[in-house]
C-alpha cells in the first residue's frame, strides 16, 4: 500500500504497526505542506502527484493487476482514471463514504458545502467512468454512484462489504500492556462508550436522545456517555461537536463527556474494553451501517444501538444477542427515538445487570470477520482480472 509519509509517522504508531503482516510492502510518499493560512488541507490533493508518481512507478516496474483505491480522501478516485489512462491498469474504488452527500447547508448557495457538493457532482464522473470495480460497506454506499453513471452496470462489478474486525487485534491490546487515559472508571457509573466520527444526518438523532434524557434525569443519575474522536479536526482537541448538543440540554460533564480528537486505533479498543457498555448511533439515512458494530461485538461488552431501521447492523446485534435495539424510521421517526428512548435504555440497564460476554454468539458475525470479508474482496478481483 502507498501512504503519505507524514500520515505514516501520526497515525501508524508503533502499536499499530504490529498488527500489520510480516512481509508487507509499504511505500512513503511525501506531500505538500499544510499553509499558513490554510490553503489545502486534504491529504488526497497535497500528496497527489507524488501519490500518482509512486504508483506509475511501482506499476511499471512490478507486475501490478490491479488497483484499488479506498475513499475519503475523494480526490484520490481520479488517479485510477488516470494511471489507467497511462498505463492501462484495471482499478476500482472502495466508498468508506459516499462521495456526492447533501450536507446540511448544501442547499446555501455558494456556501462551503454548496461548492464541495458542486465539486463532488463534477470530478466523481470522471474518476468512475472507467472503473472496473466499485465496492461499499453496503449497497447504498454506491447507489447513488449507479444513479448518476449507469454505464457501470454493464462495465463494472459491484460488491457489498462491511470492514470486517480481527480478534487478533483485541487480544493484542492485553500483550502490550495499553490502559485507558481518558476517563477512570467509577464503581457507582454505567460507563457506555460511543467511539468514532459522527455523521452529518446523526445529530438529529442524538439531539432527541439528549432532550430524552433530559426530561428524565433521574433515570441517569448513574450513567455516563463518553464520546471519543467525535470533534470537528481530528487532531484538535477542542473541536468539540457533541459539547454544545449536551450543554443545550445541561448534559455536559454530568451524563456526556466528549474527547473529541482522533487516537489510535488500539487505545480506542482498550477504552472499549474499559467500558461497561457501548453505544452506536446511527443517522437517518437507511444505507448507513456503522462498522464499529463488529469492533464492539467483539469486545465483549453489552451494546446499545439506536439504528435506522433498514441498517443490516440490526440483524447482526439481534443474531449476536450482545444488546438491545431502538430502531426507528428515518426523519419521519426522530420523535419516536425521543418518547421511546428512556423505557428502552431501561431495558437495556437490566440487560447489561445480567449480561455475560459468553452469551454472544460469534458465529452470528463470522462472515464480517476480516478474513471472510477479505475473501469477499479476493472473489470479486478474480471476476475483473
Amino acid at each position: 500500500m502507498t501512504v503519505h509519509e507524514n500520515y505514516y509517522e501520526e497515525a501508524l504508531d508503533e502499536h499499530l504497526v504490529k498488527l500489520l503482516p510480516i512481509g508487507l510492502r509499504i511505500e512513503k510518499v511525501k506531500a505538500f505542506g499544510i499553509t499558513k493560512p490554510r490553503l489545502i488541507g486534504d491529504i488526497g490533493l497535497r500528496a497527489y502527484f507524488q501519490l500518482y508518481k509512486k504508483a506509475k512507478q511501482l506499476i511499471r516496474d512490478g507486475k501490478i493487476d490491479f488497483l484499488y483505491i479506498t475513499i475519503p480522501s475523494f480526490y484520490g478516485a481520479l488517479l485510477g482514471r488516470w494511471l489507467n489512462k497511462i498505463t492501462g491498469v484495471k482499478y476500482g474504488i472502495d466508498y468508506i463514504d459516499p462521495w456526492v452527500h447533501r450536507f446540511p447547508g448544501s442547499e446555501k448557495f455558494f456556501s462551503r458545502h454548496w461548492f464541495s457538493t458542486q465539486i463532488a457532482l463534477f470530478l466523481e464522473p470522471i474518476a468512475v467512468k472507467k472503473a472496473s470495480l466499485i465496492t461499499g460497506v453496503a449497497a447504498g454506499y454506491y447507489k447513488g454512484v449507479i444513479e448518476r453513471n449507469p454505464h457501470l452496470l454493464r462495465t463494472a462489478v459491484f460488491g457489498a462489504m462491511p470492514y470486517g474486525a480481527d480478534a487478533r487485534d483485541h487480544l493484542m491490546i492485553d500483550t502490550l500492556g495499553l490502559k485507558p487515559y481518558l476517563f477512570e472508571k467509577k464503581k457507582d457509573k454505567m460507563q457506555l462508550v460511543y467511539a468514532g466520527a459522527m455523521l452529518p444526518k446523526a445529530y438529529d438523532v442524538l439531539e432527541k436522545i439528549f432532550n430524552a434524557i433530559q426530561d428524565d434525569l433521574i433515570s441517569f443519575d448513574n450513567v455516563e456517555f463518553h464520546f471519543i474522536g467525535t470533534g470537528k479536526l481530528a487532531n484538535d482537541p477542542l473541536s468539540f461537536n457533541i459539547k454544545p448538543i449536551a450543554e443545550k440540554y445541561n448534559l455536559w460533564q454530568t451524563v456526556v463527556f466528549e474527547y473529541p480528537k482522533r487516537i489510535p486505533y488500539l487505545d480506542v479498543l482498550i477504552h472499549l474494553k474499559s467500558a461497561d457498555a457501548l453505544f452506536i448511533l446511527g443517522s437517518t439515512e437507511p444505507h448507513y451501517t456503522p462498522s464499529k458494530i463488529y469492533q464492539g461485538l467483539l469486545s465483549g461488552k453489552p451494546i446499545l444501538a439506536v439504528l435506522h431501521k433498514q441498517s443490516t447492523a440490526i440483524k447482526v446485534l439481534e443474531d449476536s444477542n450482545a444488546g438491545v435495539i431502538l430502531p426507528f424510521d428515518g426523519e419521519a421517526g426522530l420523535n419516536s427515538v425521543r418518547n421511546q428512548f428512556v423505557p428502552v435504555f431501561k431495558r437495556f440497564f437490566d440487560f447489561v445487570k445480567d449480561f455475560n460476554p459468553a452469551q454472544i454468539s460469534h458465529q452470528s458475525f463470522e462472515r464480517y470477520s476480516a478474513k471472510q470479508v477479505t475473501g469477499q474482496l479476493a472473489d470479486l478481483l478474480k471476476k475483473i482480472v
